[in-house]
């Protein structure tokens, strides 16, 4: 036996123990949590696809509304109740607001700008001003009319292909964001800008997805050459930020130009570059910030709008009498054969119910973007440690049935009470559009655009399945996505005008003039 073998021996022993030991003591302070495996942790017991259903088990076998788990040496902690979601994320939101950077995202793709993955800091403090300024609950009506504009866009839609549900809405969403974030009209469905949105949008919503890229949980990775094998993710991320920053100053400078040039329509792009003329300041300082906002309501709104809105469908078709009872509500409201607007929304609950029930029963983010803890905490006498990944797991909180009975059902009818809408029964939007000070701040802005589409369809059609030549019904129950966003897969279904005079209406709406608010 080699000199001084059995003293480093003695020493390592006593190192192995007391490090053991210590990860003993601190796993005890911890929520708890599957056991999970060496070195990976609990990495492989977490589904790529419905996660949320997996974190839910674990917390219903546990007995625990917050739960530890060890993603591959990354402390992460699921909070599976409003009740923990409201004390951690919001009333101590100064320590739990931050981001995870992702060394795929933020830094290989270039995505570094979008408030979504946008750190705890002055940059992200400055776009939420910036999007609170323009989108707040009072603010966000000057929006209505190009919001009404495109539900009309729509409608027209389904008169020249009634069954493509989620071809016409994709559009529709699209429209939307570029017309009110840039003021650019979209012609068709071969637009350009909406093109290179939703193929940017694509590429950043894969490599959201839990596991799909190892630099993520190795970032020294990241300084791989892009020729040594199995760096091909150098190639990808580099293509893809190339599609990114096409789709960050492309729109830009077209509305820029057009602004300038006083030729424009209202819109997020138009209102900040006058408020900063006339506070008499340097527009250069704020332009990334206006750049980056307007880019990122286009990655953040158009899948959501979609899922919303094609969910509402899917329901309606499950419950052709909440469909029935609906119209019959908007044609005493509206007169038979007219288009509703936002003037009508406070008669009409039972359209603002629909919506909400579409928001709870396949809530389009399962998961909440995932917050960052920037200090040690303690909770239920529980250490939670700094540096921690902190997931709301808002699909539980929606399904939980002790606050909706039968909550995989559509029952929009549960928000509803003496003809109003329910304020003793929890406002789904709690929880679908984030918490604390990473609550999106246009929220307002994305109900009423949901709002106006639905009351809109709902006032135009008769939905109803669609069926085959034999007269079998497809796409019964048309599978969801179940990813980062959650969001029915292409159907078919079978979209008539309620009367001819409402075809007559809808077609009428190509020819008219809508009054932007300036």
């Amino acid at each position: 036996m080699e000199p001084g073998f059995v003293p480093i021996a003695i020493l390592t022993f006593a190192f192995l123990a007391y490090y053991f030991a210590h990860k003993r003591r601190k796993r005890s302070l911890l929520p708890p949590g599957p056991k999970g495996y060496p070195i990976v942790g609990n990495a492989l017991d977490v589904p790529t696809e419905a996660p949320w259903k997996k974190y839910h088990q674990w917390c219903d076998e546990l007995g625990s509304d917050i739960i530890y788990l060890n993603i591959a040496g990354v402390d992460t902690i699921v909070v599976d109740s409003l009740e923990t979601a409201t004390e951690l994320l919001d009333k101590r939101s100064s320590i739990y607001s931050s981001r995870r950077p992702s060394p795929m995202i933020n830094e290989l793709m270039g995505w570094e700008w979008d408030i979504v993955f946008v750190p705890y800091g002055d940059l992200w403090r400055a776009q939420r001003k910036m999007l609170h300024q323009t989108f707040h609950t009072t603010a966000s009506h000057k929006f209505h009319p190009h919001m009404q504009k495109n539900a009309h866009y729509l409608l027209r839609q389904f008169l020249k292909r009634p069954g493509d549900v989620i071809p016409n809405l994709r559009h529709m969403a699209g429209k939307t964001i570029m017309d009110i974030a840039y003021g650019l009209e979209v012609q068709d469905e071969n637009d350009p800008y909406t093109k290179l949105a939703e193929e940017a949008n694509r590429t950043v919503l894969e490599a959201c997805v839990p596991g799909a890229f190892l630099v993520d949980s190795i970032p020294i990775l990241k300084y791989v050459p892009e020729w040594v094998p199995g760096a091909s993710f150098k190639k990808k991320a580099r293509d893809w930020k190339e599609l990114a920053t096409t789709m960050v100053e492309k729109p830009y400078k077209a509305a820029l130009n057009r602004i300038e040039s006083g030729n424009f329509i209202p819109s997020f792009m138009a209102y900040r570059f006058f408020d900063i003329q006339e506070k008499k300041e340097d527009y250069s300082q704020h332009e990334y910030v206006i750049k980056s906002v307007a880019a990122a309501m286009y990655s953040a709104g158009s899948d959501t709008n979609v899922a919303v809105i094609s969910t509402c469908i899917i329901g309606l078709l499950q419950r052709p009498d909440i469909l029935k009872r609906a119209q019959e509500a908007i044609d005493s409201v509206v007169p038979f054969g007219e288009l509703p607007n936002f003037d009508d929304q406070e008669k009409l609950p039972i359209v603002t119910a629909i919506c909400m029930e579409s928001l709870r029963w396949k809530n389009p983010l399962p998961v909440a973007m995932p917050h960052v803890l920037i200090q040690d905490d303690i909770y239920k006498g529980y250490v939670l440690p700094k540096g921690s990944v902190v997931v709301a797991n808002s699909w539980a909180m929606l399904h939980d049935a002790t606050v909706y009975p039968d909550p995989f059902s559509f029952k929009p009818e549960r928000f509803l009470k003496n003809g109003k809408i329910d304020e003793d029964v929890r406002d789904p939007a709690k929880m679908v559009f984030g918490y604390g000070r990473r609550r999106c701040p246009a929220h307002h802005f994305a109900v009423a655009a949901v709002w106006i589409a639905v009351a809109s369809l709902i006032a135009s059609f008769d939905i109803t399945r669609a069926v085959d030549d034999n007269g079998n019904i497809v796409d019964e129950d048309p599978p969801y996505e179940e990813s980062l966003i959650c969001i029915a897969k292409p159907f078919k279904c079978k979209m008539v005008p309620r009367s001819e005079k409402h075809e007559r209406v809808i077609r009428a709406t190509a020819d008219r003039e809508y009054r932007y608010e300036w």
